[in-house]
């Protein structure tokens, strides 16, 4: 009897429990390789540079390389995600990282690499990567139960983190007994199981009854939805500013190794690979640190023991020391990487996944690519020391952010509602029939007035990240009772999108207004063709309509939520 419960809690919250999902268990073991593919064509990379170059710079520009197509191409690879079979985006991204791998291992064997080409081709091998990478996460959701979300994403991170434990290393036995040409074919070569994996994978999604978005549209629906989604904004610039200052310990590394610990390779894989053990002792912590604080204080803890690791590895001399701080930095910097993400993954909706999560990439890449370029200056112009130390002060005063940017509660995942039926129409509309305007009257006792209006304020932050422009809310000056909610949407596809991608919280959120309505006449709802000459028409006949046209669905239903 008392067994059964410790068994539910094992299933729900131990981190291993997604793996008893064969898609999750099989795609997993084969991003393990690919990820220790990666790790040992970047060891590969970075010392390559050390021996090609003295230029500290130069050095911190390859993991600019690697990161910077993530920012530069994630909104886009969010939408394509979004917007397509998710399986088929992510075969044909690691085909291209397979290709720039390919390439690069050839022009190393005929000694062709210089520091340029060796830029260049870490730029196509993380450019793929960039595209993969929402297509990758955001189907997690539908390889495991809501349930098992949070620990999917935990053992994600540790995926690539068990990677970073021995990839390095080994990446530093292969560098130093092989070359770097053997490390770029081992990352090839280990791209082609997740191929396979996902080649095999039978992925089912439910169509959407309306077209798709075009990718331009599809791009600003995401940015629009960030942008109205305070919760989200507030976990992005944390993300940033976290990848800005704490990208030095990545970006430094082989700098550390060469300049303040005097080893070769095998040291720098060693340093990797410590770094990579704390990561993985941090997301396997990830479950309990969720319990016991809340997000705020769980990212200051992490910066404070960060800014510590920083400094200590700024001071050491001794390759040991500089190791077990290594593992203290890499189990922080874990933890603080794994709670953005869930954070942006239970934020998002199903219809936004992919592009939400591509901002948060961008986002952790772009402040790591834009941390190792400038941490690479300042290294060239004061000493690997000191810019580690300026690395180290920052972070520690970087949770003062959560005085204006204080990170928000986690709940469940923010789920889509059921799907409306379409409101009556007798006009011959067309998909691209627009601009829409909708008027939402309400009558409101003038003692709650200042209440509803409050909760206005958040449904326009609803409308708006769903599709809508132009809100507006506005009061009736012979009528106080009397409040007009007004928004436009571009055309009737679009408002018959933007009607559907409520989640059930902002459902809940709309009822509150309407709550406030008085009376028994139910909230009046108006949809207007703002532009309406072509519903203006010599004959009532409906005329013909192309093949891929939407049809309103013709329902006495229009009210309820708009």
């Amino acid at each position: 009897m008392t067994e059964q419960p410790k068994r539910s809690r094992f299933a729900a919250d131990h981190v291993t429990a997604p793996l008893r999902h064969s898609a999750f268990r099989r795609i997993w073991l084969a991003s393990l390789l690919s990820n220790l593919g990666l790790l040992i064509q970047g060891v590969g990379a970075a010392w390559s540079m050390t021996q090609m170059t003295s230029s500290a710079d130069k050095v911190a520009l390859v993991q600019t390389a690697l990161m910077l197509p993530v920012m530069l191409i994630s909104m886009p690879a969010g939408a394509i995600a979004d917007m397509y079979d998710r399986r088929i985006v992510a075969l044909i991204s690691l085909s291209i990282a397979l290709s720039g791998a390919t390439c690069l291992s050839v022009l190393a064997w005929l000694d062709l690499v210089t520091p340029q080409i060796l830029l260049a081709f870490c730029f196509v091998v993380g450019s793929g990567m960039a595209l993969f990478g929402p297509a990758w996460q955001s189907s997690v959701s539908e390889q495991v139960p809501t349930e098992t979300l949070p620990s999917a994403v935990a053992l994600n991170g540790i995926s690539y983190n068990i990677a970073r434990s021995f990839g390095p290393a080994i990446g530093g036995i292969v560098v130093a007994t092989a070359g770097a040409v053997a490390a770029f074919a081992a990352n090839a070569v280990l791209y082609i199981p997740l191929l396979i994996v996902l080649f095999l994978w039978r992925r089912t999604s439910e169509p959407s009854r309306l077209p798709r978005e075009r990718l331009n549209r599809a791009i600003v629906s995401g940015v629009r939805y960030i942008a109205n989604s305070p919760s989200i904004r507030v976990v992005l610039m944390r993300t940033l500013v976290t990848g800005v200052i704490g990208g030095s310990v990545s970006a430094l590394m082989p700098l550390v190794t060469r300049d303040l610990l005097h080893g070769g390779a095998q040291t720098y894989g060693i340093m990797l690979g410590a770094f990579g053990v704390g990561a993985v002792i941090g997301a396997l912590n990830i479950a309990e640190v969720r319990k016991r604080m809340s997000g705020e204080a769980a990212i200051r803890a992490c910066a404070l023991s960060m800014a510590g690791a920083i400094a200590a590895v700024a001071l050491s001399r001794e390759p040991v020391l500089t190791a077990a701080a290594l593992v203290v930095a890499g189990a922080v910097w874990m933890l603080a990487v794994a709670l953005f993400n869930i954070g942006v993954q239970l934020s998002a909706p199903r219809w936004v996944a992919g592009r939400s999560l591509a901002a948060f990439q961008a986002s952790i890449a772009g402040g790591i690519a834009i941390g190792s370029w400038g941490w690479g200056r300042l290294t060239d112009a004061a000493g690997v020391e000191t810019a580690l130390l300026v690395s180290a002060a920052l972070m520690f005063v970087s949770p003062l952010l959560g005085l204006w940017l204080r990170m928000p509660p986690v709940g469940a995942r923010n789920e889509a509602a059921e799907v409306l039926a379409d409101p009556e129409v007798r006009l011959s509309l067309t998909g691209r029939s627009g601009p829409l305007v909708v008027e939402i009257e309400y009558r409101v006792d003038q003692d709650n007035a200042r209440a509803f209006h409050g909760v206005m304020q958040e449904v326009q932050l609803s409308r708006q990240r769903n599709g809508a422009y132009g809100w507006s809310i506005a009061r009736d000056i012979a009528d106080p009772e009397l409040w007009t909610e007004r928004y436009h949407c571009p055309t009737w596809l679009d408002y018959l999108r933007q009607r559907n991608r409520s989640t059930q919280s902002e459902r809940a959120l709309h009822q509150r207004a309407m709550n406030f309505h008085l009376g028994p006449d139910p909230v009046r709802v108006r949809r207007m063709l703002e532009r309406p000459f072509g519903s203006v028409r010599w004959k009532e006949d409906t005329p013909d309509r192309a093949p891929n046209e939407v049809l309103p669905v013709t329902s006495a239903a229009a009210g309820g939520s708009t």
